[in-house]
């Protein structure tokens, strides 16, 4: 059977740095190729601490030069009914990925992983947190993000017969 539409969640801590930098990439790499009407993709924090704000001006300000516009994302916390709405919950590291597996309500359709297992460079790795770093993180993040995101996008591709 081949799928109509793949529902992506990216999360991290406070939705602000990681999950809506993989969050935009995802989404305009999809777009680039055409695949934007055959995802949806969203991004949440595991965490309430930024509902509501937009993703932390760093992370704006490198994403955008790199042609990811971040700046229309809000933080979310992510919620039982996630687990409900998206197929795929990818975790930007190994903590959240083990919150995530204790908040999934038995019988969810959703799938947990981390989001660079879709890299075998960085596979089981974390993407690490910018937040109290400087540009050379937020760059360093955006180099893993652009990677496995385009490797995300192939393999859902395939798995919608779209190659």
């Amino acid at each position: 059977m081949v799928r109509e539409r793949i529902a992506v969640l990216l999360v991290c801590t406070g939705n602000i740095c990681r999950s809506p930098t993989g969050e935009g990439v995802l989404r305009e790499l999809a777009r680039k190729r055409g695949l934007e009407h055959a995802l949806r993709i969203a991004s949440a924090g595991t965490h309430g601490y930024h509902v509501g704000e937009p993703p932390d001006p760093r992370a704006i300000e490198h994403a955008g030069k790199r042609g990811y516009d971040l700046s229309r994302q809000r933080a979310v916390q992510v919620t039982k009914k996630d687990f409900e709405s998206f197929d795929h919950i990818l975790a930007m590291d190994r903590d959240h990925l083990v919150l995530l597996r204790a908040m999934q309500p038995k019988g969810s359709r959703a799938v947990l992983g981390l989001f660079l297992d879709a890299s075998s460079q960085w596979r089981g790795e974390d993407v690490p947190d910018p937040y109290y770093g400087g540009a050379e993180d937020f760059e360093q993040v955006l180099d893993m993000v652009e990677e496995a995101s385009a490797l995300w996008l192939d393999r859902i591709a395939a798995s919608l017969c779209l190659h």
